[in-house]
C-alpha cells in the first residue's frame, strides 16, 4: 500500500509505490462521463481534505493508492492526480480539479448557436464537437509528461478502431513495452474521444531503437467505462508474472484488494425507448433519436453496468465485501437536482 505523503516521488517508473509485504493493494477507479467528472472530483476533494486532516496539508490522493484507473473524463482526472509538477508532487490537488471542470467544461463542449439544435444532419456529417479547445488544454496541462512518469501506477483504457480492440495504457507495461509509454496528453485525448461527440485521436510513439507504433483511438468507455476490473486485472497480471512489487500475493487473492470505485452519476433515462418503438429503427435512428445517440449510450452504459454486476459478487464470494466501495449517484437523484 502506498505510504501516504512520505512516499518516494522521484521521476520515472521506479517512483511508483508498491504495497508493503502483507498489506493491501489499494485501487481507485474513476468512471467516464463527460462533464459529470465533476461528481468524482467532488468526492475526491472531500476524501483528500480528510486525509490532510490526518497527515497534513501536503497529503494528496496519489500518495494513498497503489493504482489509479480512469476512463474518458476519469482518465483526465487520473492524470491530473498523478502527473508530477516541477517539485515532483501531484500536478493538481483534488479540490482544484473541481474548478478546472467548472472553468473549462463550457469550452470543452460548447453549445451550438442559439435556437439551433444538434440534429440528424449534424450527426451524420461529423462529431458534435471539434475537440480543439479540449485537446489544446490537455496538451498545455500535461506537456511532455509520459505514462512512466506518473507518481503512482495508472491504468487508462482506450479502444483502437484500426485494430478493433481495447488498448490498456498501464504504467506496469511501460518498462517492458516502451512503445506504450505514450504522452499522457495523447492517452487522455484518446480515452476521451467519444464516438459522435469528439473526433478519434491518432498518434505515434517511438522507442530508443527507432521503432514506432501507431494508435487510432476512441473513447475507452466503449469497452470499459467503469475501469475497476481492468485495474484489478492489470495488478493480477503483474502478480502472475511475479512482479517483486506484489509477490508473494497470490493471483486469486482478491481479498488483498481494497477498491474505491467512483461513478459519474447514472445518466439512464428509463422508459425513453422501447422494443416496440425501436423495432423499425434503421441505422440512422440507432445513431440519432430524440436528441441522443442510442447505440453509443447502450455501449457506454452496458460496459459500466456489467462491472457493477460482477465486482460486488467477486468480493462477496471472497468474503471481502468491506474491501469494495462503489459510489454512484442514481439518475433519479440527478433528475431531481435538475428540476
Amino acid at each position: 500500500m502506498a505510504e501516504g505523503p512520505t512516499a518516494d516521488t522521484t521521476d520515472g517508473i521506479d517512483s511508483n509505490p508498491s504495497p508493503a509485504p502483507g498489506k493491501l493493494v489499494t485501487v481507485l477507479s474513476i468512471d467516464g462521463g463527460g462533464v459529470r467528472g465533476l461528481i468524482p472530483a467532488t468526492i475526491l476533494a472531500f476524501l483528500e481534505s480528510k486525509l490532510q486532516e490526518l497527515d497534513g496539508p501536503d497529503a494528496r490522493i496519489a500518495d494513498y493508492f497503489d493504482v489509479i484507473a480512469g476512463t474518458s473524463t476519469g482518465g483526465l482526472v487520473t492524470t491530473m492526480l498523478t502527473a508530477p509538477n516541477n517539485d515532483g508532487r501531484p500536478l493538481f490537488a483534488a479540490k482544484d480539479i473541481i474548478q478546472f471542470f467548472l472553468d473549462n467544461s463550457p469550452k470543452f463542449f460548447p453549445q451550438k448557436k442559439a435556437g439551433v439544435v444538434w440534429n440528424l444532419f449534424d450527426a451524420a456529417t461529423g462529431p458534435k464537437h471539434d475537440g480543439k479547445y479540449l485537446h489544446s488544454k490537455i496538451q498545455e496541462l500535461l506537456g511532455d509528461t509520459k505514462l512512466s512518469q506518473t507518481l503512482t501506477n495508472v491504468v487508462i483504457p482506450t479502444f483502437d478502431i484500426k485494430l478493433l480492440q481495447p488498448i490498456i495504457f498501464s504504467t506496469f507495461e511501460t518498462k517492458d513495452t516502451p512503445l506504450k509509454d505514450a504522452l499522457l496528453s495523447d492517452i487522455c485525448i484518446g480515452t476521451s474521444a467519444a464516438p459522435t461527440y469528439l473526433p478519434g485521436h491518432y498518434f505515434q510513439t517511438e522507442d530508443h531503437q527507432g521503432g514506432t507504433r501507431e494508435f487510432n483511438l476512441v473513447d475507452g468507455g466503449v469497452a470499459a467505462n467503469n475501469p475497476t476490473l481492468t485495474a484489478m486485472s492489470q495488478v493480477t497480471k503483474e502478480i502472475l508474472m511475479e512482479n517483486a512489487d506484489f509477490f508473494p500475493i497470490k493471483p486469486a487473492d482478491h481479498g488483498r484488494f481494497l477498491v474505491i470505485s467512483l461513478g459519474t452519476g447514472s445518466n439512464k433515462q428509463e422508459g425513453k425507448f422501447s422494443a416496440q418503438g425501436s423495432a423499425k429503427w434503421g441505422l440512422l435512428e440507432w445513431l440519432y433519436n430524440k436528441g441522443s445517440t442510442p447505440i453509443i449510450d447502450i455501449f457506454f452504459q452496458a460496459s459500466a453496468d456489467m462491472v457493477d454486476i460482477h465486482a460486488p459478487v467477486l468480493f462477496r464470494a471472497l468474503h471481502s465485501e468491506e474491501h469494495y466501495l462503489r459510489v454512484q449517484v442514481a439518475s433519479s437523484c440527478l433528475q431531481e437536482k435538475d428540476q
